[in-house]
């Protein structure tokens, strides 16, 4: 399991989840949104960044809403160009 950012963070970016990430797996982009992404090869599933995002945009990928499912693949592809 890894978490995931979702629609909420897109043009919000608040870094509030990276100040607490252990191991850095959190990074900005801006293709194919402009949001912050989750490494899920990274991500050793912690639960940190969950509570620090103001936004309530994270979520681990088993807890991703239906309408926010997409994501999960969006971040995974993020890091695979």
């Amino acid at each position: 399991m890894a978490y995931v950012i979702c629609e909420p963070c897109i043009g919000v970016k608040d870094k509030a989840c990276v100040a607490v990430c252990p191991v850095d797996c959190i990074h900005e982009g801006a293709e194919p949104y402009d949001m912050l992404y989750i490494n899920p090869d990274e991500c050793i599933d912690c639960g940190l960044c969950e509570p620090e995002c103001p936004v309530t945009a994270i979520f681990a990928d088993s807890d991703v809403p239906n309408q926010w499912e997409h994501f999960i693949q969006a971040n995974a592809d993020f890091f695979r160009k």
